[in-house]
């Protein structure tokens, strides 16, 4: 029997990241349109049996061993799953303002200051076109990039291991602000979970550890 997937509860109240992210836009986002995803490859994995028990990790990190439209549906649907998996616990209530650790100590060094990291994640996100994440990652070599992916194209397919995000659909900053993009970042900014970030960057903690 295959392995099916289900949307994992909010790890805080609907109403815990006022006021930088509204309660409308959590409800909607988590509850309905990460809800699709869930239930899209679901649908997904119980018509291809022989995509069988794999894990989530699994089928977005052995993408190419497959034939299109599945390549593509699993890119689109379990890419929108995973992310937004990673998306809930990267945010947090009451969140520090900035890394600490490794992890700034990474984030000084790549980029300069933390200060300098977040003009340039602001810039990239901005420039992002579309429907869209950026991320922070760390690549092949252990060293930080800010990344930009196109629709719900995770880090992972990539070989690359994500350690923060903000969600740049529409629908997860629309209700609140509109087309001001730049604010949605600017505030989003405010509710990073930067502990979890560290414990991934120091591999205490794999991204899909909810």
């Amino acid at each position: 029997m295959s392995t099916l997937f289900s949307v994992p509860p909010l790890p805080y109240a609907y109403t815990a990241l006022e006021p930088y992210i509204d309660e409308a836009t959590l409800h909607f986002h988590h509850d309905k349109h990460h809800q699709a995803y869930v239930d899209k490859l679901n649908e997904i994995i119980t018509n291809t049996p022989q995509l069988g028990e794999k894990s989530l990790t699994e089928l977005l990190t052995h993408l190419d061993s497959l034939t299109e439209p599945l390549k593509t549906n699993l890119t689109n649907q379990g890419g929108g799953v995973y992310n937004h998996n990673f998306l809930w616990y990267n945010m947090a209530p009451n969140a520090s303002k900035e890394p600490v650790g490794n992890l700034k100590s990474a984030i000084d060094t790549t980029f300069g200051s933390f200060e300098a990291f977040k003009t340039a994640f602001k810039d990239a996100a901005i420039k992002n076109f579309g429907s869209s994440w950026t991320w922070l990652v760390k690549n092949a070599d252990n060293k930080l990039e800010i990344f930009n992916t196109p629709n719900q194209v995770t880090p992972i397919t990539l070989g690359l291991t994500p350690i923060m995000t903000i969600d740049l659909w529409e629908h997860a900053y629309y209700l609140k602000y509109q087309n001001r993009r730049p604010e949605y970042i600017d505030a989003f900014f405010n509710i990073i979970n930067w502990d979890r970030a560290e414990n991934i960057y120091n591999g205490k903690q794999s991204p899909e550890e909810l």
